[in-house]
Protein backbone atom coordinates (compact mmCIF):
# COMPACT_ATOMS: atom_id res chain seq x y z
CA UNK A 1 0.00 0.00 0.00
CA UNK A 2 2.51 2.58 0.52
CA UNK A 3 4.01 5.19 -2.36
CA UNK A 4 3.45 7.69 -0.04
CA UNK A 5 3.31 11.79 -0.23
CA UNK A 6 5.02 14.00 1.58
CA UNK A 7 3.45 12.40 5.65
CA UNK A 8 6.73 10.62 5.48
CA UNK A 9 8.78 13.81 6.45
CA UNK A 10 7.46 13.09 9.15
CA UNK A 11 -9.83 3.73 26.34
CA UNK A 12 -11.71 3.44 29.43
CA UNK A 13 -11.25 2.12 32.60
CA UNK A 14 -12.83 -1.27 31.22
CA UNK A 15 -10.19 -1.09 28.40
CA UNK A 16 -7.75 -0.91 30.59
CA UNK A 17 -8.49 -4.44 33.01
CA UNK A 18 -8.98 -7.27 30.94
CA UNK A 19 -7.98 -9.83 32.35
CA UNK A 20 -4.17 -11.00 31.24
CA UNK A 21 -5.33 -14.60 29.90
CA UNK A 22 -5.47 -15.01 26.43
CA UNK A 23 -2.45 -16.95 24.92
CA UNK A 24 -0.62 -15.89 21.64
CA UNK A 25 -0.03 -20.04 21.10
CA UNK A 26 0.28 -20.68 17.16
CA UNK A 27 -2.55 -21.76 14.66
CA UNK A 28 -1.53 -25.25 15.20
CA UNK A 29 -2.75 -25.34 18.39
CA UNK A 30 -6.69 -23.97 17.70
CA UNK A 31 -6.63 -27.34 15.33
CA UNK A 32 -10.56 -28.37 16.36
CA UNK A 33 -11.84 -24.38 16.58
CA UNK A 34 -15.21 -24.71 15.07
CA UNK A 35 -14.72 -22.72 12.13
CA UNK A 36 -18.67 -22.85 11.74
CA UNK A 37 -19.25 -19.62 14.19
CA UNK A 38 -21.67 -17.49 12.80
CA UNK A 39 -19.23 -14.68 12.13
CA UNK A 40 -20.81 -11.04 12.59
CA UNK A 41 -18.71 -7.51 12.85
CA UNK A 42 -19.18 -5.19 15.05
CA UNK A 43 -21.27 -3.08 12.72
CA UNK A 44 -23.97 -5.52 12.37
CA UNK A 45 -23.67 -6.12 15.90
CA UNK A 46 -24.35 -2.03 16.52
CA UNK A 47 -26.69 -1.77 13.65
CA UNK A 48 -28.90 -5.25 15.40
CA UNK A 49 -29.00 -2.76 18.04
CA UNK A 50 -30.48 0.14 16.18
CA UNK A 51 -27.30 2.10 16.51
CA UNK A 52 -28.52 2.84 19.70
CA UNK A 53 -24.68 3.26 21.10
CA UNK A 54 -24.67 6.57 19.30
CA UNK A 55 -28.12 7.94 20.10
CA UNK A 56 -28.13 11.70 21.60
CA UNK A 57 -24.99 12.21 19.98
CA UNK A 58 -23.21 14.17 17.19
CA UNK A 59 -21.13 11.34 15.29
CA UNK A 60 -18.61 11.88 13.18
CA UNK A 61 -17.62 8.85 10.71
CA UNK A 62 -14.04 7.38 9.96
CA UNK A 63 -14.64 4.83 7.24
CA UNK A 64 -14.01 3.74 3.91
CA UNK A 65 -15.61 1.13 1.34
CA UNK A 66 -15.17 -1.85 3.58
CA UNK A 67 -17.48 -0.64 6.26
CA UNK A 68 -20.37 -2.59 5.34
CA UNK A 69 -22.89 -4.44 6.73
CA UNK A 70 -23.98 -8.06 5.84
CA UNK A 71 -26.30 -6.65 3.30
CA UNK A 72 -23.72 -5.08 1.61
CA UNK A 73 -24.80 -1.10 1.99
CA UNK A 74 -22.41 0.74 4.08
CA UNK A 75 -22.78 1.89 7.54
CA UNK A 76 -22.89 5.56 6.63
CA UNK A 77 -25.30 5.03 4.77
CA UNK A 78 -27.58 2.87 7.27
CA UNK A 79 -26.79 5.83 9.63
CA UNK A 80 -27.79 8.58 7.40
CA UNK A 81 -31.18 6.83 6.52
CA UNK A 82 -31.87 6.97 10.50
CA UNK A 83 -33.76 9.73 11.71
CA UNK A 84 -32.83 9.55 15.20
CA UNK A 85 -28.90 9.93 14.66
CA UNK A 86 -27.35 13.11 13.62
CA UNK A 87 -24.38 12.21 12.01
CA UNK A 88 -21.81 15.64 11.65
CA UNK A 89 -19.77 14.38 9.02
CA UNK A 90 -17.62 11.61 7.47
CA UNK A 91 -13.74 11.46 7.27
CA UNK A 92 -11.85 9.70 4.53
CA UNK A 93 -8.73 8.09 4.93
CA UNK A 94 -6.50 7.26 2.20
CA UNK A 95 -7.95 6.30 -1.12
CA UNK A 96 -11.29 7.93 0.14
CA UNK A 97 -14.11 7.59 1.99
CA UNK A 98 -15.86 5.86 -1.53
CA UNK A 99 -12.43 4.46 -2.62
CA UNK A 100 -11.69 6.42 -5.78
CA UNK A 101 -8.22 7.15 -5.20
CA UNK A 102 -4.72 5.48 -5.68
CA UNK A 103 -1.83 4.79 -3.11
CA UNK A 104 -0.70 7.92 -1.78
CA UNK A 105 -4.00 9.85 -2.71
CA UNK A 106 -6.77 10.62 -1.30
CA UNK A 107 -10.70 12.65 -2.21
CA UNK A 108 -10.83 15.98 -1.46
CA UNK A 109 -13.53 17.12 0.81
CA UNK A 110 -16.82 16.93 -1.53
CA UNK A 111 -20.38 16.70 -0.58
CA UNK A 112 -21.41 12.64 -0.62
CA UNK A 113 -24.59 12.44 -3.02
CA UNK A 114 -25.92 9.93 -1.01
CA UNK A 115 -26.46 11.00 2.15
CA UNK A 116 -26.11 14.74 1.44
CA UNK A 117 -23.03 14.64 4.42
CA UNK A 118 -19.51 16.63 4.28
CA UNK A 119 -16.69 13.87 3.75
CA UNK A 120 -13.39 15.76 4.91
CA UNK A 121 -10.58 14.44 3.38
CA UNK A 122 -8.68 13.17 6.80
CA UNK A 123 -5.38 11.13 4.81
CA UNK A 124 -1.89 12.58 6.36
CA UNK A 125 -4.05 14.86 8.59
CA UNK A 126 -1.97 14.72 12.05
CA UNK A 127 -3.47 15.16 15.44
CA UNK A 128 -3.75 18.95 15.38
CA UNK A 129 -5.33 18.91 11.62
CA UNK A 130 -7.74 15.72 13.12
CA UNK A 131 -9.28 18.48 16.02
CA UNK A 132 -9.92 21.16 13.58
CA UNK A 133 -11.85 18.42 11.70
CA UNK A 134 -13.79 16.93 14.51
CA UNK A 135 -14.32 20.71 15.89
CA UNK A 136 -15.55 22.00 12.52
CA UNK A 137 -18.00 18.97 11.82
CA UNK A 138 -18.53 19.80 15.96
CA UNK A 139 -18.65 15.66 16.46
CA UNK A 140 -18.80 14.66 20.35
CA UNK A 141 -18.20 10.88 19.49
CA UNK A 142 -16.44 9.66 16.56
CA UNK A 143 -16.45 6.37 15.05
CA UNK A 144 -14.46 4.26 13.18
CA UNK A 145 -14.95 1.08 11.33
CA UNK A 146 -12.35 0.35 8.15
CA UNK A 147 -11.16 -2.89 7.39
CA UNK A 148 -7.04 -3.41 8.19
CA UNK A 149 -5.26 -5.93 6.92
CA UNK A 150 -3.21 -6.36 10.02
CA UNK A 151 0.48 -5.04 8.91
CA UNK A 152 2.07 -1.91 10.43
CA UNK A 153 2.84 -0.27 7.23
CA UNK A 154 -1.31 -0.18 6.12
CA UNK A 155 -2.12 3.40 7.17
CA UNK A 156 -5.44 3.14 8.36
CA UNK A 157 -4.03 1.86 11.82
CA UNK A 158 -2.41 5.46 12.22
CA UNK A 159 -5.40 7.40 11.02
CA UNK A 160 -6.95 6.04 13.89
CA UNK A 161 -4.43 6.51 16.38
CA UNK A 162 -4.26 10.27 15.32
CA UNK A 163 -8.13 9.92 15.76
CA UNK A 164 -7.85 8.61 18.46
CA UNK A 165 -5.66 11.21 20.06
CA UNK A 166 -7.43 14.12 18.47
CA UNK A 167 -10.75 12.96 20.13
CA UNK A 168 -8.88 12.76 23.34
CA UNK A 169 -7.94 15.85 23.38
CA UNK A 170 -11.22 17.62 22.97
CA UNK A 171 -13.05 15.22 24.91
CA UNK A 172 -15.12 13.36 22.44
CA UNK A 173 -16.16 9.71 22.47
CA UNK A 174 -13.91 7.00 20.19
CA UNK A 175 -16.10 4.25 18.71
CA UNK A 176 -14.13 1.21 16.83
CA UNK A 177 -16.62 -0.97 15.00
CA UNK A 178 -14.11 -4.19 15.04
CA UNK A 179 -14.00 -6.22 11.84
CA UNK A 180 -11.79 -9.56 12.33
CA UNK A 181 -8.04 -9.05 11.24
CA UNK A 182 -7.52 -11.52 7.67
CA UNK A 183 -4.37 -12.90 8.40
CA UNK A 184 -5.12 -14.01 12.17
CA UNK A 185 -3.39 -13.79 15.76
CA UNK A 186 0.11 -14.24 14.45
CA UNK A 187 2.52 -12.03 15.30
CA UNK A 188 6.01 -11.64 13.71
CA UNK A 189 8.35 -9.10 12.38
CA UNK A 190 10.65 -6.18 13.54
CA UNK A 191 9.80 -3.42 16.24
CA UNK A 192 9.65 0.10 14.70
CA UNK A 193 12.25 2.21 16.43
CA UNK A 194 11.62 6.01 17.48
CA UNK A 195 14.18 7.39 14.82
CA UNK A 196 12.43 5.55 11.78
CA UNK A 197 8.76 6.28 12.73
CA UNK A 198 6.85 8.08 9.40
CA UNK A 199 3.35 7.96 8.31
CA UNK A 200 3.41 4.30 7.27
CA UNK A 201 4.58 3.32 10.77
CA UNK A 202 3.70 6.04 13.21
CA UNK A 203 4.67 4.14 17.11
CA UNK A 204 6.51 1.38 17.85
CA UNK A 205 4.74 -2.08 17.09
CA UNK A 206 6.08 -5.29 15.63
CA UNK A 207 5.26 -5.42 11.93
CA UNK A 208 2.56 -8.19 11.87
CA UNK A 209 0.93 -7.34 15.06
CA UNK A 210 -1.50 -10.13 15.15
CA UNK A 211 -4.60 -8.11 16.56
CA UNK A 212 -7.78 -6.46 15.37
CA UNK A 213 -8.44 -2.54 15.30
CA UNK A 214 -10.56 -3.03 17.98
CA UNK A 215 -7.99 -4.91 19.69
CA UNK A 216 -5.17 -2.24 18.62
CA UNK A 217 -6.88 0.56 19.86
CA UNK A 218 -7.17 -0.88 22.98
CA UNK A 219 -3.71 -1.67 22.83
CA UNK A 220 -2.82 2.34 21.72
CA UNK A 221 -5.11 3.91 24.19
CA UNK A 222 -3.25 1.50 27.46
CA UNK A 223 0.09 2.05 25.86
CA UNK A 224 0.91 4.75 23.73
CA UNK A 225 -1.55 7.55 23.87
CA UNK A 226 -0.64 8.38 27.88
CA UNK A 227 2.64 9.71 26.22
CA UNK A 228 1.44 11.37 23.24
CA UNK A 229 1.23 15.02 23.74
CA UNK A 230 -0.52 16.22 26.65
CA UNK A 231 -1.09 12.43 28.15
CA UNK A 232 -4.39 11.03 28.93
CA UNK A 233 -6.62 8.12 26.86
CA UNK A 234 -9.56 8.43 25.30
CA UNK A 235 -13.32 7.48 26.49
CA UNK A 236 -13.34 4.06 24.23
CA UNK A 237 -16.03 1.57 23.02
CA UNK A 238 -15.11 -1.39 21.13
CA UNK A 239 -17.94 -3.05 19.57
CA UNK A 240 -16.85 -6.59 19.07
CA UNK A 241 -17.29 -9.02 16.66
CA UNK A 242 -19.11 -12.29 17.29
CA UNK A 243 -18.27 -15.53 16.57
CA UNK A 244 -14.53 -14.63 15.34
CA UNK A 245 -11.59 -17.38 15.67
CA UNK A 246 -8.71 -15.32 16.27
CA UNK A 247 -6.51 -18.29 14.92
CA UNK A 248 -8.34 -18.19 10.93
CA UNK A 249 -8.15 -16.04 7.94
CA UNK A 250 -9.94 -14.41 5.52
CA UNK A 251 -9.95 -17.73 3.51
CA UNK A 252 -11.76 -19.49 6.52
CA UNK A 253 -14.39 -16.60 6.67
CA UNK A 254 -17.65 -16.50 5.30
CA UNK A 255 -17.61 -12.37 5.03
CA UNK A 256 -16.96 -11.12 1.55
CA UNK A 257 -13.65 -9.86 0.98
CA UNK A 258 -14.24 -5.95 0.31
CA UNK A 259 -10.84 -4.66 -1.07
CA UNK A 260 -9.85 -1.95 1.46
CA UNK A 261 -7.24 -0.53 -0.97
CA UNK A 262 -6.81 -0.36 -4.22
CA UNK A 263 -4.03 -2.84 -4.90
CA UNK A 264 -4.95 -5.12 -1.78
CA UNK A 265 -7.91 -6.90 -4.25
CA UNK A 266 -8.30 -10.18 -2.60
CA UNK A 267 -7.72 -12.01 0.09
CA UNK A 268 -4.95 -13.61 -0.84
CA UNK A 269 -3.27 -10.35 -1.43
CA UNK A 270 -3.81 -9.88 2.07
CA UNK A 271 -1.98 -13.09 3.10
CA UNK A 272 1.26 -12.19 1.78
CA UNK A 273 1.02 -8.43 2.05
CA UNK A 274 2.80 -8.51 5.16
CA UNK A 275 6.09 -9.57 3.43
CA UNK A 276 6.12 -8.70 0.67
CA UNK A 277 5.10 -5.29 1.12
CA UNK A 278 8.93 -4.87 1.81
CA UNK A 279 9.06 -4.93 -2.18
CA UNK A 280 7.91 -1.66 -1.71
CA UNK A 281 11.51 -0.35 -0.64
CA UNK A 282 13.08 -1.83 -3.44
CA UNK A 283 13.57 -1.53 -6.82
CA UNK A 284 11.84 -4.47 -7.26
CA UNK A 285 8.10 -4.07 -8.93
CA UNK A 286 5.49 -5.40 -5.94
CA UNK A 287 2.93 -6.15 -9.32
CA UNK A 288 1.08 -2.26 -9.51
CA UNK A 289 -0.69 -2.26 -12.14
CA UNK A 290 -1.58 -6.17 -12.36
CA UNK A 291 -4.73 -8.05 -11.04
CA UNK A 292 -2.26 -9.38 -7.98
CA UNK A 293 -0.19 -6.75 -6.77
CA UNK A 294 2.08 -8.01 -3.91
CA UNK A 295 1.84 -11.94 -5.03
CA UNK A 296 3.56 -10.89 -8.25
CA UNK A 297 6.89 -9.36 -8.30
CA UNK A 298 9.27 -8.74 -10.56
CA UNK A 299 11.80 -6.67 -12.37
CA UNK A 300 13.89 -6.21 -15.84
CA UNK A 301 16.96 -7.78 -14.38
CA UNK A 302 15.53 -10.52 -12.77
CA UNK A 303 15.15 -14.34 -14.58
CA UNK A 304 14.27 -17.99 -13.66
CA UNK A 305 16.89 -19.00 -11.75
CA UNK A 306 14.99 -16.27 -8.82
CA UNK A 307 12.46 -18.78 -8.82
CA UNK A 308 14.72 -21.75 -9.10
CA UNK A 309 16.50 -20.47 -5.74
CA UNK A 310 13.84 -19.96 -4.06
CA UNK A 311 11.82 -23.10 -4.49
CA UNK A 312 15.00 -25.16 -3.47
CA UNK A 313 14.87 -23.69 -0.24
CA UNK A 314 11.34 -25.57 0.40
CA UNK A 315 10.10 -22.53 2.26
CA UNK A 316 7.12 -23.70 4.55
CA UNK A 317 3.36 -23.39 2.87
CA UNK A 318 4.70 -21.48 -0.15
CA UNK A 319 5.29 -22.18 -3.68
CA UNK A 320 6.97 -19.97 -6.70
CA UNK A 321 5.91 -19.60 -10.41
CA UNK A 322 8.38 -18.17 -12.60
CA UNK A 323 6.46 -15.73 -14.16
CA UNK A 324 7.00 -12.17 -16.79
CA UNK A 325 4.54 -9.39 -16.84
CA UNK A 326 4.49 -5.37 -17.68
CA UNK A 327 2.88 -3.22 -15.02
CA UNK A 328 0.52 -0.46 -16.70
CA UNK A 329 2.09 1.80 -13.87
CA UNK A 330 4.33 2.30 -11.15
CA UNK A 331 8.20 1.02 -11.11
CA UNK A 332 8.57 -0.80 -14.36
CA UNK A 333 5.71 0.83 -15.93
CA UNK A 334 5.30 -0.50 -19.81
CA UNK A 335 8.58 -2.84 -19.39
CA UNK A 336 8.95 -6.73 -19.20
CA UNK A 337 9.64 -8.08 -15.73
CA UNK A 338 10.63 -11.57 -14.79
CA UNK A 339 10.07 -12.72 -11.15
CA UNK A 340 7.55 -15.34 -9.28
CA UNK A 341 3.59 -15.38 -8.86
CA UNK A 342 3.76 -16.42 -4.94
CA UNK A 343 1.83 -19.05 -4.18
CA UNK A 344 0.49 -19.73 -0.42
CA UNK A 345 -0.31 -23.64 -0.68
CA UNK A 346 -0.82 -24.11 3.40
CA UNK A 347 -1.82 -21.23 5.04
CA UNK A 348 -0.95 -22.77 8.43
CA UNK A 349 2.02 -23.03 7.90
CA UNK A 350 3.10 -20.11 5.37
CA UNK A 351 4.90 -17.49 7.26
CA UNK A 352 5.00 -13.93 4.79
CA UNK A 353 7.67 -12.26 6.74
CA UNK A 354 10.00 -14.94 6.27
CA UNK A 355 9.51 -15.46 3.19
CA UNK A 356 9.78 -11.97 2.25
CA UNK A 357 12.92 -12.21 3.66
CA UNK A 358 14.41 -15.19 1.77
CA UNK A 359 13.00 -13.49 -1.49
CA UNK A 360 14.92 -10.66 -0.73
CA UNK A 361 18.06 -11.84 -0.12
CA UNK A 362 18.42 -14.17 -3.09
CA UNK A 363 17.17 -11.36 -5.18
CA UNK A 364 19.54 -9.22 -3.53
CA UNK A 365 22.63 -11.73 -5.43
CA UNK A 366 21.77 -9.89 -9.00
CA UNK A 367 24.00 -7.45 -9.14
CA UNK A 368 21.20 -4.64 -10.89
CA UNK A 369 19.71 -5.40 -7.26
CA UNK A 370 18.92 -1.83 -5.36
CA UNK A 371 17.03 -0.69 -2.62
CA UNK A 372 14.91 2.47 -2.94
CA UNK A 373 15.43 5.97 -2.19
CA UNK A 374 13.17 8.25 -0.57
CA UNK A 375 13.90 11.64 -1.93
CA UNK A 376 11.32 13.16 0.89
CA UNK A 377 13.78 12.77 3.58
CA UNK A 378 17.18 12.80 2.28
CA UNK A 379 18.52 12.16 6.48
CA UNK A 380 16.65 8.58 6.36
CA UNK A 381 17.06 7.75 2.30
CA UNK A 382 15.87 4.23 2.29
CA UNK A 383 12.37 3.11 2.32
CA UNK A 384 13.53 -0.10 3.64
CA UNK A 385 14.32 1.15 6.85
CA UNK A 386 10.87 2.82 7.42
CA UNK A 387 9.16 -0.11 5.82
CA UNK A 388 10.86 -2.67 8.48
CA UNK A 389 11.24 0.33 11.05
CA UNK A 390 15.20 0.64 10.99
CA UNK A 391 18.59 -0.11 8.43
CA UNK A 392 19.38 -3.72 10.43
CA UNK A 393 17.38 -5.77 7.82
CA UNK A 394 19.12 -4.27 4.85
CA UNK A 395 22.26 -3.22 6.30
CA UNK A 396 22.11 -7.09 7.60
CA UNK A 397 21.17 -8.37 3.72
CA UNK A 398 24.08 -6.32 2.20
CA UNK A 399 26.50 -7.52 4.96
CA UNK A 400 25.87 -11.13 3.50
CA UNK A 401 23.05 -12.59 6.12
CA UNK A 402 20.57 -15.21 5.87
CA UNK A 403 17.22 -15.40 6.06
CA UNK A 404 16.99 -17.16 9.18
CA UNK A 405 19.99 -15.01 10.53
CA UNK A 406 18.23 -11.68 9.65
CA UNK A 407 14.51 -13.30 11.04
CA UNK A 408 16.49 -14.35 14.44
CA UNK A 409 17.49 -10.64 14.75
CA UNK A 410 13.80 -9.86 15.88
CA UNK A 411 12.68 -12.96 17.35
CA UNK A 412 13.17 -11.29 21.27
CA UNK A 413 11.11 -8.22 19.83
CA UNK A 414 8.19 -9.86 19.00
CA UNK A 415 8.14 -11.95 22.22
CA UNK A 416 7.93 -8.76 24.20
CA UNK A 417 5.14 -7.32 21.73
CA UNK A 418 2.99 -10.48 22.38
CA UNK A 419 3.43 -10.37 26.11
CA UNK A 420 2.71 -6.31 26.08
CA UNK A 421 -0.55 -6.70 23.84
CA UNK A 422 -2.26 -9.63 26.18
CA UNK A 423 -4.08 -7.93 28.51
CA UNK A 424 -5.99 -6.00 25.11
CA UNK A 425 -6.82 -8.92 23.32
CA UNK A 426 -10.62 -9.30 23.06
CA UNK A 427 -10.94 -12.85 20.92
CA UNK A 428 -9.57 -15.94 22.14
Amino acid sequence: MPTRRSLLAGGTAAALTAPLTVSAASPAAAEGRSRHRRLTTGADVAAARRWSILRGRKVGVISNPTGVLSDASHIVDSMAARDELDIVGVFGPEHGFRGSAQAGESEDTFTDPRTGLTVYDAYGADTAKMRELFTTSGADTVVFDIQDVGVRFYTYVWTMYRAMAAARDIGARFVVLDRPNPIGRWADGPLMTPDYTSGVGLKEIIQQHGMTVGELARYFNGELLPHEGDGGRVELEVVECRGWDPYSTAADSPLPFVPPSPNMPTADTAAVYAGTGFFEGTNISEGRGLTRPFEMVGAPYLDYRWSDRLNALDLPGVRFREAYFVPTFSKHEGKTCAGVQVFVSDPKRFRPLPTAVAMLVEAHRYPDFAWREDSWDPERPFWIDKLSGSPRLREMIDAGADADECVDAWRGEVHDFERARRRYLLYR
